[in-house]
């Protein structure tokens, strides 16, 4: 009967310990086993993250691809217009025709002559692409910026309009000095206009240095002898 107890409480003992030990085990695992699972599924949700991040990406590349389409089309219309305006600016943004010429439609050269005691002839001649009229039928002429120097008209020879294009040319004529003395002052360059208020005026290198005292200036003419100052 003794030896019966004895088995009985060793076996009691036994499963008292494995419950204790079943329990502990439990007891130790149950968090690791969580922060187990809870670390397994942080990389999927990572994964799936990422995936989607792809997907917006490539969703945005292709809107940018279509924005990108739509600034070269702009890009386009933009070149056109920047034909256009180097086309408009060949002749200085003017049309070309029935125009009133400026100055820097003009290109000038000065040659001296001998006739009428000596004088300086200016040929005048539309550039490339202009046609114009010189409506204004004397040129505005000056020796530096002084009064003095300004070149008084003499009324010859003139054509009132005179039309300027491809090869046709009008002549004026100027003479540096119509006093018989020793007076005046010595100018390298004599400055022509159209009008009187033209904002780009053209200095023209003289031939020689010239002494100038009372200039005098023609009107513009297609005949170069109309063209020879003189005083009447």
């Amino acid at each position: 009967m003794r030896s019966r107890l004895a088995a009985r409480s060793a076996r009691l003992v036994l499963a008292a310990a494995a419950v204790t030990a079943l329990a502990a085990t439990a007891t130790a695992c149950g968090p690791e086993d969580l922060a187990d699972s809870g670390s397994s599924a942080a990389p999927s949700a990572v994964a799936s993250a990422g995936s989607g991040g792809s997907d917006s990406s490539s969703s945005d590349s292709s809107t940018d691809g279509s924005s990108t389409d739509g600034s070269n089309s702009s890009g386009s219309d933009s070149n056109s217009s920047g034909s256009t305006d180097k086309t408009d600016s060949s002749d200085g943004g003017k049309s070309g025709y029935g125009q009133s010429c400026g100055t820097n439609d003009l290109d000038f050269t000065i040659t001296s002559e001998s006739q009428a005691g000596g004088y300086y002839l200016v040929t005048a001649k539309a550039k490339s692409g202009i046609t114009c009229y010189l409506e204004i039928n004397t040129p505005s002429v000056s020796f530096g910026s002084g009064a003095d120097g300004v070149a008084s008209p003499v009324g010859q020879g003139g054509e009132d309009p005179i039309k300027l294009t491809g090869s046709a040319v009008a002549y004026t004529g100027i003479s540096p000095k119509t006093t018989n003395n020793n007076d005046g002052k010595e100018f390298e360059n004599v400055i022509i206009a159209t009008a009187d208020d033209d904002p780009n005026p053209a200095e023209l290198k003289l031939p020689e240095t010239a002494n100038v005292d009372k200039p005098i200036v023609t009107n513009w003419a297609t005949n170069r002898a109309e063209a020879i100052p003189v005083i009447v």
